[in-house]
């Protein structure tokens, strides 16, 4: 929808903003990306920056909008439609700089922003962080320098309500300075819906090559990572663990399900990126190639997993992962694994896996 100008004022009057735009009284007002319905079941959401010409880019959703200017004033402006139950993360882009909404106090690190249409369902235990704000970190932390991978990382270790199974969280770097996992897990488990375990927040360096269908990662793990683990005083029961992974780190997670089943018996896998064939990658269109990848081919050949316990989740606005993942899921369950299957609402973004995180993770562990 976009409007002219002679429509506008009205038009932020209907999104809850009063006044002259442009004027401090204007300014004052304006806050939280305001949506009103559209005519198609949607919503139409208007974002407002203030200042210089800038774009509004969306993670993975949509494709970048350019603001319009009111008048000759200092506003910027864009209504987008949206369709119905949507959360994604977005920032605006002024020249090559990158920036959080600062009308929004809904963060995803420091220039990011997380918006959501007004029937998006509730994510309780992430808490509301500031672009600003620095999120807490876990006080553990292990030294690995890997003779299987190469390089050095700095793994972090944190005790859910005492420490339990291990919880490996794939990109871990992600889950700790974009969302706060850490006080998220806490907060479920004071509530009751997270058993007590142990995170331990694994950072990628090379995500196509570590996450691609290859064993060293998972060689790496079970031989030098859950050691360190063991060793470090955390406590924690490095024999009963969970792997939670996305999009890339999905698709790794359910390789190692079946190609290390005596290490991972229990997936939380969101958006995993099941169209994944070696080469994809270089291809002008990646998903484009045969349905579920390399994952589907090796499922065909119907491994026993009976001993597996999945949790499936993909943003309902993926429309081209859907066929994959359905197919993987399908798969899954057919090899005997103990499935479950979700759809957030959302496209391939973290601001949508969160909830799924913490859910499926407790389902695992069920």
């Amino acid at each position: 929808m976009r409007l002219g100008t002679a429509d506008i004022g009205n038009a932020f009057v209907a999104f809850g903003l009063p006044g002259t735009p442009g004027t401090d009284a204007f300014w004052d007002a304006a806050g939280t990306a305001a949506s009103i319905p559209a005519d198609d079941g949607g919503w139409t959401t208007l974002f407002l920056w203030r200042g210089s010409p800038a774009t509004v880019v969306f993670e993975s959703w949509s494709e970048p909008v350019p603001l319009r200017r009111w008048g000759d004033t200092d506003c910027w402006y864009a209504e987008v439609r949206m369709p119905a139950r949507l959360r994604v993360t977005y920032q605006f882009l002024v020249g090559d700089e990158a920036h959080a909404d600062p009308f929004n106090p809904a963060g995803a690190g420091g220039d990011r922003s997380i918006a959501a249409t007004p029937d998006a369902p509730a994510q309780p235990h992430w808490p509301v962080i500031g672009d600003a704000d620095v999120l807490p970190l876990p006080r553990a932390r292990i030294r690995w320098s890997s003779e299987r991978l190469g390089g050095r990382r700095t793994v972090r270790v944190h005790p859910v309500g005492g420490g339990g199974p291990v919880v490996l969280l794939l990109d871990g770097d992600d889950w700790l300075y974009l969302h706060p996992a850490m006080t998220a897990f806490d907060s479920a488990h004071a509530s009751g819906e997270m058993p007590a375990v142990t995170l331990v927040f694994l950072p990628a360096k090379d995500r196509e090559a570590e996450f691609a269908c290859g064993t060293a990662l998972w060689e790496a793990i079970r031989d030098e990572l859950l050691p360190l683990v063991a060793e470090s005083g955390a406590p924690a029961d490095p024999d009963r663990l969970v792997v939670a992974g996305q999009s890339l780190g999905g698709l790794s997670a359910m390789y190692a399900a079946l190609e290390f089943p005596d290490l991972v018996s229990r997936v939380a896998c969101q958006s995993g990126s099941f169209w994944w064939s070696p080469g994809a990658t270089d291809l002008p269109d990646p998903l484009g190639g045969p349905v579920g990848g390399t994952l589907a081919a090796r499922l065909r050949e119907r491994p026993d997993l009976s001993g597996l316990r999945v949790a499936f989740d993909v943003g309902e606005h993926e429309t081209r992962m859907l066929p994959h993942c359905e197919l993987t899921e399908t798969l899954a369950e057919r090899a005997g694994a103990t499935v479950r299957v979700s759809r957030s609402a959302s496209g391939h973004d973290r601001a949508g896996w969160r909830h799924a995180l913490l859910r499926d993770v407790a389902w695992t562990l069920g």
